[in-house]
């Protein structure tokens, strides 16, 4: 005991090495007892299907094979504009400048897009919950690789993503006269 009655830095630092030791312990213990059952984990093997933000840890679906350049078909039968991944972003950018100069609004229906021009309407659908939802693009992205929109939180709830991490979706720009997704012929 140290001065005030209080633990010494020594006896801290041992009460901390007592902790490791019995965490490790443990977990090789696990793992020994797994790869007794015929499971076997490598790190490397879970690794690039975790997507890592700050706070939390979601699983997320590989990455889908590369889509075919031009219009592909899509579950409602018409041709999509672009299918591939989207992910979505929310409060760690709430009430900042989009590159379109506006302020970020997480429960507005919007979307970040690499080339749309500003202020267009896209029609998103989930291939995962069949639900459709029309934003319109006002921020650039995503700025990762194998995603195709980068969605507001209230537009990936309107679609049921919150949660999911990356999901695949089929999009279809609108005209300027057209306001609901297109329906199924």
């Amino acid at each position: 005991m140290g001065a005030w009655g209080l633990p010494s830095p020594a006896c801290c630092a041992a009460a901390r090495l007592v902790q490791c030791v019995a965490a490790a312990w443990l977990l090789g213990g696990s793992l020994a007892v797994a790869q007794a059952q015929g499971l076997s984990a490598q790190p490397d093997a879970l690794a690039p299907h975790l997507l890592t933000v700050p706070g939390e840890a979601m699983l997320i679906d590989p990455p889908a094979p590369p889509a075919p350049s031009g219009a592909e078909a899509s579950a409602l039968g018409l041709p999509a504009d672009e299918v591939g991944l989207a992910s979505w972003y929310g409060a760690q950018f709430h009430r900042r400048r989009t590159a379109s100069g506006e302020l970020f609004d997480m429960r507005a229906l919007t979307a970040a897009h690499p080339t749309l021009p500003f202020g267009s309407r896209v029609c998103v659908r989930s291939q995962m919950t069949g639900r459709s939802v029309v934003v319109r693009i006002n921020d650039r992205g995503p700025h990762t690789r194998n995603r195709v929109i980068d969605l507001s939180r209230g537009a990936a709830e309107a679609l049921g993503m919150i949660g999911l991490g990356l999901k695949p979706v089929e999009l279809f720009a609108l005209d300027d006269d057209e306001k609901d997704c297109p329906a199924a012929p």
